[in-house]
């Protein structure tokens, strides 16, 4: 079973990781993660074992983080702000006060000096002495702890309590910026239906979207939310759906008309048939991806969480041999003075800035994304994204708008009402989008007792007996496993070759449209640098040809069984560069193998449908395959930024770090290259947001 909880006042990427480690060594307990960006803990184990688990938990959290919190709802985090922007601005008005009274009344000086000191880092202390206790100590909290109260130990008072405060100001300024990120991304949330009115023994009830069963009837008044999918079955309205696709322009629905949970309801009022419990509709299953989405961490973030764990305990050893060494082996050289050093040297040695601000970009990457209607599962797909090589496309649906319809029939020794006739009735039983097509141009009714033996062969067509005939339907290959002679049609478009009691009897031409967003998508993905667009599809070699020089894509292969799609994708898979990416992209329903076996498997127009929810590591939520092309885009600027955030980091901190052991940058330049460093860096992390296309 999987389990979810809210972890409140978890304000340190570094002690997210550090408890994430100690959960992993708890007996029973799976795939744990903690996400600091949305402040959850995700763990799987036996329902029998969840309290002692839990128990072990809070008792790790209990050691380690104690002012962490297990809770369901979320605690007044604008108070808790309000609260610490007070501390801090009393902390500095003190400060002030201490430096004009410092040549005056220095005793009175130095009480408000540490009056200041402790009103704004206590926190901070009491986290280094309890990690310390622990065997934590190498953190954040320790190195300002240690770097400060050596600054008053060096009677350097300003530096101490102005290194405590800047630092504390730039904790604030972290905080309320991850915390703005997390709201626009989890602004998702606002889809969640607060409630369902139902009809229940001749009354209209007010229930939780839970306790409403299959099958019965809910009333959506205007300006409403959908709380569960179903069908309409009285009323008309337009619906917003924006929360869902990131589409503007609302949805026209009426009775029959399919709907999903998480879409507002306009104008009229609509009823509605229940065909999903809560768990399983749209809007629970989309809110279950954001959530998690965090929780699958990309190589950069990996990198910088083993950087950092490392990193730390080296710099703290070199700061404690900068501060003793020098003075030991040169006469010159003063205690004081290198203890300077050493302390500046701890400053801005803090690893904030890229703890914070990379995985701070991938989640302003995720929540971009999903404000324009796609999807990303996890940071390792969208960082894979951006890695994009091949691109391979399905066609009917994807590329193509999968709307078929009849265009001529051709009959021999027929009419040609008797062969669509048989031909709609032996493809009556499917919903493949031609079968669809067939019922539609036949739209009279017919006794569906009359077709029986119904033989379905993947990729070539059925065969069935409708009254008494044996009746074949489907492309050139099934004509020619049944040894039956036909007439070839070469006109652009799908094919039906129908044959009667083993004798051809005509054919049916049916065809699909390009999508109009195909082309815009096709030229995204060569502007993006796609080395290769490949077309692979189970349809006929002329209209797959047809479709391939019109969009100009730069290989197809056609006629293709679902195993043959998979052996074309192991072959291209083989044939990219080591770090190169193939992404899949299709309909979601019949290419689950193949969306399995691409680095990125995406899901087109999979809002509805629960298969390509589950095998696709990136859902679109319309039809628009330029969406993907937008995602690439997107990644790759999240990957820069990314970049970006890490040598501008690292290189600022070396730098800084070298000037401060020869003493040529003060505290003041210390505090900088730890608090200035990490501000510009998610400043930088939050431009992903901004993005448009």
């Amino acid at each position: 079973m999987k389990y979810q909880f809210q972890m409140h006042s978890l304000d340190c990427a570094n002690c997210a990781n550090k408890l994430e480690n100690s959960f992993k060594k708890v007996k029973g307990i799976k795939n744990v993660t903690v996400n600091f960006m949305t402040q959850t803990l995700v763990f799987e184990c036996k329902e029998e074992q969840k309290n002692d688990i839990l128990k072990e938990i809070e008792a790790i959290i209990q050691k380690e983080e104690p002012e962490v919190t297990l809770k369901e709802k979320k605690t007044n985090e604008d108070r808790d702000f309000k609260i610490r922007l007070i501390q801090i601005i009393i902390s500095f008005v003190l400060l002030i006060i201490a430096l004009f009274l410092k040549d005056t009344k220095e005793l009175f000086s130095l009480i408000l000096y540490v009056i200041s000191y402790f009103f704004v880092g206590y926190e901070v202390l009491l986290k280094a002495i309890r990690n310390i206790i622990h065997g934590k100590v190498f953190d954040e909290n320790f190195l300002m702890a240690i770097a400060t109260i050596g600054a008053f130990a060096i009677k350097e008072y300003p530096e101490a309590v102005a290194v405590m405060l800047f630092y504390q100001i730039g904790e604030l300024f972290q905080d309320y910026a991850v915390d703005k990120s997390r709201k626009s991304v989890t602004s998702l949330m606002d889809m969640r239906p607060d409630y369902a009115n139902i009809f229940r023994d001749g009354e209209l009830l007010k229930v939780d979207p839970n306790e409403v069963k299959i099958g019965e009837i809910i009333l959506v008044k205007p300006g409403e939310r959908i709380p569960l999918d179903g069908i309409v079955v009285e009323g008309e309205s337009m619906l917003n759906t924006s929360a869902l696709t990131g589409e503007s322009v609302p949805r026209k629905v009426t009775t029959d008309d399919e709907v999903l949970s998480g879409c507002i309801n306009n104008d009229g009022m609509l009823k509605i048939k229940v065909d999903k419990e809560f768990g399983e509709s749209t809007v629970s299953k989309i809110l279950d991806l954001v959530e998690n989405a965090s929780s699958k961490k990309s190589k950069s973030e990996n990198f910088i969480s083993k950087f950092a764990k490392f990193y730390t305990p080296i710099v703290v050893v070199i700061a404690i041999f900068l501060a003793v060494i020098p003075p030991m082996i040169q006469k010159e050289a003063t205690f004081i003075e290198w203890m300077y050093r050493s302390l500046s040297f701890l400053v801005v040695s803090c690893p904030c800035a890229l703890v914070i601000s990379i995985p701070l970009s991938f989640f302003s990457g995720i929540g971009a994304a999903s404000k324009m209607g796609v999807l990303i599962k996890g940071s390792n797909y969208l960082e894979a994204l951006a890695n994009a090589e091949v691109v391979v496309c399905d066609k009917t649906g994807t590329l193509t708008e999968g709307v078929f319809s009849v265009q001529k029939i051709e009959a021999i020794k027929y009419s040609n009402d008797e062969l669509l006739k048989y031909a709609a009735m032996v493809e009556s039983f499917s919903n493949h989008p031609i079968s669809l097509s067939l019922k539609q141009a036949y739209c009279e009714e017919f006794d569906q007792n009359l077709v029986t033996e119904i033989q379905e062969f993947p990729g070539k067509g059925v065969m069935a007996k409708v009254d008494g005939k044996t009746v074949l339907v489907g492309n050139e290959k099934l004509m020619l496993e049944f040894h039956i002679k036909i007439e070839k049609n070469k006109e652009i478009g799908t094919i039906l070759y129908v044959a009667i009691d083993g004798l051809f009897a005509g054919t049916i031409l049916i065809s699909d449209k390009i999508k109009e967003d195909s082309y815009k998508a096709i030229r995204s993905f060569k502007n993006n640098n796609i080395d290769k667009i490949v077309m692979l599809t189970g349809d006929h070699e002329n209209v797959s040809k047809y479709v391939s020089e019109t969009l100009n894509l730069d290989e197809y292969h056609a006629e293709l069984l679902p195993t043959d799609k998979v052996s074309w994708v192991e072959k291209l898979m083989a044939k990219k560069s080591s770090n190169g990416k193939l992404i899949f992209m299709g309909d979601g329903m019949n290419d689950a193998p193949v969306l399995a076996l691409s680095d990125v498997g995406v899901a087109m127009g999979g809002l509805g449908s629960d298969a390509a929810i589950e095998a696709a590591d990136v859902v679109i939520m319309t039809d628009t395959p330029s969406k993907l092309a937008n995602s690439i885009k997107l990644s790759k600027k999240t990957m820069r930024i990314v970049k970006q955030n890490i040598i501008f980091a690292i290189a600022v901190k070396i730098g800084v770090l070298i000037l401060s052991a020869f003493g040529i940058v003060s505290m003041w330049a210390a505090v900088f290259a730890d608090v200035g460093v990490s501000v510009l860096a998610i400043l930088n992390s939050l431009r992903i947001l901004k993005t448009k296309f």
